[in-house]
């Protein structure tokens, strides 16, 4: 399953996207928005989208704001999410087959509608590499914690 979310910044692109894996026979599940609400806040549709994403292991998600910052800020809250925001296909293929991503946020104002198809597909035909080195740095980001001061 693609669980797919935006805010009102990300929303055009989103129904661009979901009609694309639809007609590659993927399984998506739009988490909203449902309509174009120019007020609305992406927390609102991808934490919804986490938590899918918890009870299904297996699942990928996307997520789209205007400049993809906020929703991968948002969504690399929560430990079971991997998150990468890409602008480049090549770029996606890395954080996919390196970084074992499951979770892409893309710029909705940084990149055309093309490019985005471009991207997607790239990202969900890629596989992780199961290197070892990556398989160590991913434990080690697994497994850390905040350490800091803030007395």
């Amino acid at each position: 399953m693609i669980y797919i979310a935006s805010d009102h910044g990300g929303f055009e692109l989103k129904k661009k996207i979901i009609n694309h894996l639809l007609e590659g026979k993927k399984e998506v599940e739009d988490m909203g928005p449902q309509h174009l609400d120019p007020e609305d806040d992406y927390p609102d549709f991808v934490i919804p989208l986490t938590k899918q994403m918890e009870n299904d292991p297996e699942s990928l998600g996307i997520v789209i704001c205007r400049n993809g910052v906020g929703v991968s800020m948002c969504v690399n809250k929560f430990k079971h999410i991997r998150a990468a925001l890409s602008w480049d296909p090549k770029h996606a293929a890395s954080a996919k087959s390196d970084d074992n991503t499951n979770v892409l946020a893309l710029p909705a104002d940084y990149i055309g509608e093309t490019t985005a198809l471009e991207i997607v597909d790239t990202w969900l035909e890629t596989r992780f590499s199961f290197a070892p080195k990556h398989i160590r740095r991913l434990k080690k980001v697994e497994t850390a914690h905040d350490t800091s001061d803030n007395s």
